[in-house]
């Protein structure tokens, strides 16, 4: 059994991993704990990870049946095949997420620059700055070919 990703409609990826779920398909959508500031209180919400990607683990004969379900739009693919991730990679994830993060302390930094992540679901990812904003900073990972945007306190 190889673990797919699916790409998903957009904040449909707690409802596709559940629905795969009750289908008896295993799945993982990455959530993290996140506070929200609001104008009169803090909460702790769930946000995924990966926006739009579940991962679902299952044969290469079984893939057609995730389609039955609703927000399912299709596996996302690498060189021509169904991208596949490996099992230590869900397991690393899994162990990073284990937390709340409120934001991440960056200072002084160029365009350019390499930088890494010291706290949250990337902790130890190290990548270039691409772009500084005002209280964003957004990396370029390129050990995980991901663009990644980080709040700055």
């Amino acid at each position: 059994m190889k673990w797919f990703v699916l790409y998903t409609k957009p904040r449909f990826e707690v409802k596709v991993a559940n629905a795969l779920e009750s289908m008896g398909i295993r799945s993982y959508c990455p959530l993290y704990k996140q506070v929200k500031c609001y104008s009169d209180r803090k909460k702790k919400v769930e946000t995924p990870l990966l926006r739009s990607y579940v991962l679902v683990q299952l044969e290469d004969k079984d893939r057609a049946q995730v389609f039955t379900i609703p927000g399912v739009v299709r596996y996302l693919f690498w060189l021509g095949k169904p991208a596949i991730v490996r099992e230590e990679e869900i397991e690393s994830m899994q162990q990073a997420l284990e937390g709340v993060y409120e934001s991440i302390l960056v200072t002084q930094l160029q365009k350019g620059a390499s930088y890494t992540i010291p706290e949250g679901p990337f902790k130890g990812q190290q990548g270039k700055v691409v772009t500084l904003l005002k209280k964003r900073i957004r990396l370029e990972l390129p050990s995980l070919g991901v663009l990644v945007t980080l709040k700055t306190a």
